[in-house]
């Protein structure tokens, strides 16, 4: 094999027997080969460091943007704020809207109705017919009642003549028992006989007083067949037709219905029991219906009765609401909300609802659970209770309570009577970080 020859870079050394040869390699010197090497491993090196330091300062720079960036914890509390405006007290309710005055006209006496004079709106008066009923049968019996009395007549006449006759016997009978020719058992026969008579007269003439006064019922019962108008109004309800048979047996069936003025109307509106307190009769009430939205009819409240009603255990009391109607809209039956207004404050500092209504969610312990709390003590009249920050640290903010003294209410707010300038009022509470702070 032929030998290999030896890199030029790697050192050889020359056997003995060439010595005094010169030989055509040269051995570096030391100094110079390290210091090439030195110089290639330091740029290395640099380049490296310099990549290093160039990732950290984009990385500082990427965090220390992020930190100044960082948006700030969201608050965990909504903040409301008190204002300047009227605050009305009113309790609402729903009623139904009936006329001031209205009649239910019946029959008195059972039949057939022949005619049927007026109809649904149809204005009537005071002692018009509505309707007629069959008089056939009444007529009868107003010819039999007659002809009965005249039969009562009758007797009394013949119980007459014979009370005078057997007067007669019982003089006679005395005269002889005067003389001593008659007995005394005919003188007791003959004043019996005397007191029958007698009596039959009170009998009859008593069944004469009692047969015209089943004539005078039965003409009674004859002018029940036409039935008249009790007042002056308008008909709002017909129940019958000619040809239909009406039946008064037990209760007399309503016919008619008559309203007096429509142009005066009253809602029967079922008032709450723990709102009935703040009623009184003379405060002013509004009407609305849903055939007109956004329009009011003024009304005052008349009555708050004392009964009762209850229904599946709620407890309400009837309040009656007088209502103008002078273009006749509102009508019979309608469903009316009423809006009654029972106090009011002019241009009064006013406290969102929700501030009174607010509490804190409980601290808890480190496992989650909440730390009991003791229950707060029963406030006193017109006070209430609410929660203003006293740290606004974000993330970590802190409430304090406070009583404060307030008045009447809205429904959405309240009015104040404490000042509460400087404070922040907390309406509500949010842990979520995605729910964004609003104020009421």
């Amino acid at each position: 094999m032929a030998q290999q020859s030896a890199p030029a870079n790697v050192t050889a050394r020359e056997p003995a027997s060439t010595e005094g040869v010169k030989s055509p390699y040269r051995e570096p010197a030391k100094s110079d080969l390290e210091r090439d090497l030195s110089k290639v491993d330091g740029r290395k090196w640099l380049r490296r460091l310099g990549v290093l330091l160039a990732i950290l300062a984009v990385v500082g720079g990427v965090m220390g943007y992020l930190a100044s960036t960082k948006p700030k914890p969201p608050p965990r509390y909504v903040l409301g704020q008190t204002s300047k405006g009227d605050v009305f007290e009113t309790v609402q309710s729903t009623g139904q809207v009936q006329p001031l005055t209205q009649v239910q006209v019946g029959a008195q006496v059972s039949g057939r109705i022949t005619n049927v004079m007026v109809d649904f709106n149809s204005q009537v008066k005071k002692g018009d017919v509505l309707a007629e009923i069959d008089p056939t049968l009444f007529g009868a019996q107003i010819d039999s009642g007659r002809a009965q009395i005249s039969s009562a007549a009758a007797a009394v006449t013949k119980a007459d003549a014979n009370v005078i006759a057997v007067r007669s016997r019982l003089e006679r009978a005395k005269k002889l028992v005067a003389e001593g020719i008659g007995t005394q058992a005919d003188l007791e026969q003959a004043q019996g006989a005397y007191d029958v008579a007698v009596a039959d007269v009170a009998a009859t003439k008593a069944n004469v007083n009692a047969l015209q006064a089943q004539l005078r019922s039965s003409r009674t019962n004859l002018e029940y067949t036409r039935i008249f108008s009790p007042i002056d109004g308008v008909v709002i309800s017909r129940a019958i037709d000619p040809g239909q048979t009406v039946a008064a047996s037990f209760q007399a069936p309503v016919l008619f219905v008559i309203a007096q003025d429509l142009r005066k109307m009253r809602v029967l509106a079922d008032i709450d029991e723990a709102d009935v307190g703040r009623l009184k009769e003379g405060i002013t009430a509004e009407v609305s219906v849903d055939a007109f939205p956004g329009e009011k009819f003024k009304g005052t409240v008349s009555q708050v009765r004392f009964s009762p009603t209850s229904n599946a255990g709620v407890v309400t009391y009837a309040a009656v609401i007088e209502v103008d109607n002078p273009d006749v809209k509102l009508r019979p039956g309608m469903t009316a909300t009423v809006s009654i207004r029972t106090a009011e404050m002019r241009d009064a500092l006013r406290l969102p609802n929700a501030a009174l209504r607010f509490k804190p969610t409980p601290p808890t312990d480190k496992d989650g659970k909440k730390i009991p709390q003791d229950p707060l003590p029963p406030l006193a009249a017109h006070k209430g209770r609410i929660y203003v920050l006293s740290d606004e640290t974000p993330g970590a903010e802190k409430v304090v309570m406070k009583e404060i003294d307030i008045g009447i209410t809205d429904g959405i707010t309240t009015d104040l009577k404490t000042d509460l300038t400087g404070l922040k009022i907390v309406v509500d509470e949010t842990d979520d970080p995605s729910k964004k702070s609003k104020v009421f």
